[in-house]
């Protein structure tokens, strides 16, 4: 029976795209004693793109990738780190100095945000629901 051959998925990423990312990524240590080198932050981010992508649970992702576990904590490590809010800062200011953003047209809205603990004690009520 011949070998099973793995094959590549395409990348999201192009290389191009992944020259203005991978700085942003702090190099994965390897580890003291021994073992497998960490997959790289590329692959990593290529399976995080694929579960984004596809909807599908982490622990479904194919085998040309790394583990889901293994995308999943490089993904919340980069979170914890403040890595993607540093990412996009340096999208959007990139997108400004080359005059690609109309701040005009920008706006906040957290209407979208839940109220923590519920309206204040003496905010007023409702007709409705008077």
């Amino acid at each position: 029976m011949p070998p099973a051959v793995t094959r590549q998925p395409k990348p999201e990423l192009t290389d191009a795209r992944w020259k203005h990312l991978e700085p942003f990524l702090p190099r994965e240590p390897k580890n003291p004693n021994g073992g497998p080198n960490p997959r790289s932050n590329r692959e990593c981010l290529e399976g995080i793109l694929w579960v984004l992508r596809t909807g599908a649970r982490w622990q479904d992702m194919p085998p040309e990738y790394p583990s889901g576990s293994t995308c999943w904590r490089r993904l919340k490590f980069w979170e914890e780190s403040g890595i993607w809010l540093k990412i996009w800062r340096a999208f959007l200011a990139d997108l400004d100095e080359r005059g690609r953003i109309d701040w005009t047209e920008a706006f906040l809205d957290g209407s979208f945000a839940p109220a923590k603990g519920g309206a204040n004690s003496w905010a007023k009520r409702s007709a409705e629901k008077e």
